[in-house]
Order: C-alpha cells, then structure tokens, then sequence
C-alpha cells in the first residue's frame, strides 16, 4: 500500500481533530468549513480504499490477512462520515468533539492498516 497515502491520510484526520477539538474547547458546534475539512479527510480515506482494493485484485496480499485487512479499510472510509452525521444531529460543542474523536480514531486505524499490510 502506499505509504505517503497512508500518512496524509493520519495527518489530516489528526489536524481535523485538533481543529474541531479547538472548536469544542471554544463551545462551538462543527461548522460549514469543519465538514469541508471532513470530506477533504473522507476524500484520502475513499482513494485510500481504492488504493488497497486495486492492490488486492493485482495479487498484492497483506501480511496479516486480506480479510482484516478490507475490514480495517471500509472501517477507515466509513470513520469520518459517520462522525460527521453525528455531528449533525448533535448541534452543540458535543458534535464538535464526535468529529475530534473520529479523527483521533482515523488516525490509529491509518497506523493499524499499515501494520496489517505489512509495513
């Protein structure tokens, strides 16, 4: 898998999450700019998945299973989005820090990825 693609991916989760976490330090609700952040953040975690899938069908294999694998790599994709409907329904600094956390956990799921394809 691609390392670089690998890293982005947990830097950005983790500037999300320092920036939302910021905002919920300051009691605000997520804003229109933190779901642009979220979807730039959904955007690697979506070409991320492509990535392994495409590595998968050339024969690729991941060190520790391809089944763990794909699991961990929807987990990723799907990690912020779901964070971000949260968010939504929670229109308080609480919603704020639903999206810092799912950053935080983008973040290890990027470190457990690269451990299971072998990195």
């Amino acid at each position: 898998m691609l390392d670089a693609l690998t890293v982005a991916t947990a830097v950005a989760a983790l500037a999300l999450a320092a920036w939302c976490g910021w905002a919920a330090f300051r009691d605000q609700p997520t804003k229109d700019w933190h779901f642009i952040g979220m979807a730039v953040v959904s955007l690697l975690a979506a070409v991320q998945l492509v990535v392994g899938i495409v590595q998968l069908a050339r024969g690729e294999k991941a060190e520790q299973g391809t089944t763990i694998f794909v699991a961990y790599l929807l987990g990723a994709f799907a990690c912020v989005p779901a964070v971000a409907f949260m968010s939504l329904a929670e229109r308080t600094r609480g919603g704020s820090v639903t999206v810092a956390a799912g950053g935080v956990v983008l973040a290890v799921l990027e470190v457990r990825l690269y451990d299971i394809w072998g990195g």
